[in-house]
């Protein structure tokens, strides 16, 4: 498959159009979720507040509350 036929395909079809978004969405996540991990590792002394909310943790947190009540 040569240069011409791919690049056609990326960006001249919608099929192709699918594939850029898709990736471009997939990489975001990824970043992000690498990105918060390390400021999780980072700020680790903050101790969390009533408002705070967790994209990662609320359910072992929610559990283990609702096991005490």
């Amino acid at each position: 498959m040569d240069f011409g036929a791919l690049y056609h395909f990326l960006f001249e079809t919608f099929a192709g159009l699918g594939c850029l978004v898709g990736i471009g969405l997939v990489a975001s996540i990824v970043a992000c979720v690498i990105m918060e991990r390390r400021t999780r590792k980072r700020f680790v002394d903050r101790e969390p507040e009533e408002d705070d909310w967790s994209f990662f943790d609320d359910d072992e947190e929610e559990d283990g509350e609702e096991a005490k009540k």
